[in-house]
Order: structure tokens, then sequence, then C-alpha cells
């Protein structure tokens, strides 16, 4: 992968699989109540309600106790907090900065769809979190009234180790360019210089190892997340098991799952069955036939929303993340992933998507599939061209 990933060797055991928010943010607080340094969070989304405000409030303690707290948001998943909880957090001593707000009618120019889609959590330099979970609680969806009858399904790592520093290294550069901007708006222009400064001195990546934290970005990463399944899935012998929130993977994704699957490697894909946005839902049905044709087994989950974004090959290799296997995570967000060879925790998350797989997901019949009527066979040709004129509009390939 070359200059793609940022990898570092790692003890067995400094790695811990967390499933949904209720697993992690007890994690989390956990270290952020132990903190006696420095707290940095990203995330895309920060609610307020329910379990996310005890995270909220975690981070408030620390700051009041000395603790420096970095938090970065996302303008399109968050927005501008809630004033009382801007003004709270602000009193407590919590920094927050939100990375590209949404304003105006610039927002619809492609280049403002790049967004900060990296869900990471460092505390102390000691302890790292990384995985496709908001800050939001499980029960809770922003589509949905009332509770969730079932959490969402969701996952993240919570690691020790070297490869902590290469995430605080990923996340204080990150920190560092949002302050250029902000000095620039301001004309403070000596101030801005030392931040560019500061961030350049976060470039130089450590030797591969065995687990990596793979990043991408619109500048020296943009594809890194994407080789780095592909490499894996060209290289399985017998079993690729993804679970993908929005999937839409561009042509030699989809040829190396293919391909695997011609060759004898058990393929199978798990992806929403009860969604949140029409558009990719359709779009990402679009492809089932093909992907069938060759052998790919297609599950659709229904038991609540599927927000993860993992797999698992042969049982030893894993990633873990925030990127989705579509245009908008693989040409235009900022992702974080980690990446493992690691047969302990292959088998815990292969052993939760096979359970999610056998009682809460329907495989997708490719009799039916191929018999649906007119109008479904519209809608997902509809979607796939619309998402398509989106990636063209970038002028991106995909």
């Amino acid at each position: 992968m070359g200059r793609s990933v940022i990898p570092t060797e790692q003890p067995a055991n400094a790695m811990r699989l967390l499933i949904g928010g209720v697993e992690l943010f007890a994690a989390m607080i956990e270290a952020i109540d132990a903190a006696q340094h420095e707290v940095r969070l990203e995330t895309y989304i920060f609610s307020f309600e329910g379990t996310g405000a005890d995270v909220a409030q975690a981070l408030m303690r620390a700051a009041q106790r000395g603790v420096r707290v970095y938090v970065v948001v996302d303008g399109v998943g968050t927005g501008e907090l809630p004033a009382p909880w801007s003004e709270r957090m602000a009193q407590a001593g919590v920094q927050v900065h939100v990375f590209a707000p949404a304003v105006g009618i610039g927002f619809w120019l492609p280049s403002r769809w790049r967004r900060m889609h990296r869900k990471l959590c460092v505390v102390d330099k000691q302890v790292a979190f990384c995985g496709g979970i908001n800050i939001l609680d499980d029960y809770l969806d922003p589509h949905v009234q009332g509770l969730l009858k079932a959490p969402r399904l969701d996952y993240a790592l919570r690691f020790r180790g070297p490869l902590v520093t290469p995430a605080h290294d990923a996340m204080t550069q990150l920190w560092s360019r949002i302050e250029v901007v902000t000095d620039l708006r301001s004309q403070d222009l000596s101030g801005a210089i030392g931040a560019l400064r500061g961030a350049a001195q976060n470039l130089r990546l450590p030797s591969r190892g065995e687990t990596q934290l793979v990043l991408r970005d619109n500048v020296r990463h943009r594809a890194h997340i994407e080789r780095a399944y592909r490499k894996a899935i060209g290289a399985a012998h017998h079993d690729v098991l993804v679970a993908n929130a929005y999937f839409f993977p561009g042509l030699r994704l989809r040829r190396a799952l293919e391909l695997a699957a011609k060759r004898g490697v058990r393929v199978r894909l798990l992806l929403q069955g009860r969604y949140e946005y029409f558009l990719p839902y359709r779009a990402a049905r679009q492809l089932y036939g093909q992907l069938m044709a060759a052998g790919v087994e297609i599950y659709e989950y229904h038991a609540s929303f599927l927000h993860a974004k993992v797999a698992v090959v042969d049982g030893t290799w894993l990633t873990v993340g925030s990127s989705n296997l579509d245009p908008f995570s693989l040409l235009l967000a900022r992702e974080a992933n980690v990446v493992a060879h690691h047969p302990e925790l292959a088998h815990t998350l292969h052993t939760s998507l096979t359970s999610a797989l056998a009682h809460g997901a329907d495989r997708v019949d490719p009799h039916a599939y191929l018999s649906r009527g007119w109008w479904d066979r519209t809608l997902d040709a509809m979607a796939s061209a619309v998402l398509r004129l989106g990636v063209f509009l970038t002028g991106k390939r995909f």
C-alpha cells in the first residue's frame, strides 16, 4: 500500500471489539474519566440525546478538572451544536470545531461534499477508539419517532500500543488545518502559518506492520481503504464476509468480489434491508443481479438499522472503521479504518456477523430479484443513475 497506510505491530491482547454504542460509550467514558492530560474526539454526528449526553458529560468533567479536550464534528452530520450544550461545553473548557460548516448555497457545490466522516477518539495518547459508531444513542434515529425496537448494528475497536500514535497524529493534523482556516478568516496570518507548519510535521508515516490505521482523504490517501479491501478479497481462500451500510462500490471492488466467488470463495454481503435513505438503498439493489450471478450471497438486515462498515476474510483478516463502500466514503470523505491480521478478533467479529445473518437478515433470492416488477426495476435504475451523475459532477472516476 506504500504511503497509504499508517501501520504498526500490536500485541494480540491490545485490541477489543465493541458492539454498538452501549459498549463503545461505556469504554470511552471510562477512558475519558481516567484522562489526565488530553482527550481528542472526532465524529460525524454528535447527538446530545440519550447516551450521547453521557459522552458529552464525560468530556465536560474532563475539561473541568484541567484536561485539554478537543472535539471535531462535521458541518453536515452535526452542524452547529445546540445552543444550551454549546454554552455548557464552552464554560467547561471543551474546545469544539465544526468541520466545513454547511452554510448558504455553496453547500450544493461538489467541492463542499467532502465531509469529515471519521469516528476517532484518543485519550492521553494511551488508548484509542476507531469504528463506525457516531455519538448517537443505539435506540434513537433522526428518521424515526420514538425508540427503535432493536439497537442499531455497528462496531468499533478499542486499542492501546503503538497504533495510538498515528491516530493521535491524524487528529492533531486535522485540528491544525481547521485552525488554519479559522486564522485565515480572521486575518491572523502568522497563526495560520504556524498551524500549517505544525500540520506538515505529522505527514511522515511509520514502516508497515501487521496492524494498520488506514486513512482516506483527498490529498495523500485517496484510495487506500478501497485498496485494502481489494487486496484482502483478492487473496481470500475460503470466506469473505462484508457488512456495509451504504454499498455502491466501483467496478474494481465489485470485480474483486465477483472473482473471489467464481474461484470458490464463499462471499457474503450483509446490507441494509431497513433503510434510512431511499436513494443509496435503491442504487445498491441495482448491483445485486451481477453480483449474485457470480455466486455472491446477499443478505438484507431487517432487525434494525445497519450502520456497520466491517469485513472479515478467511477468519484472520478484518477491518473495522468509518468507511462505507460507496462514492461518498471512497471518493470524498475523510475516513479511518483499522485493518488487522488478528484471528481472535476476526473470530469475534465473524461470530457477531453470522448471528446477525441468521437472526436479523433475509437472503435475497436471485429468482425473486430477477422477477421483480417494472416499477422496482425503474426505481433501482434511476437511483443508480443519480448516484453516478453525482460522481461525474465531482470530477472523479469510479
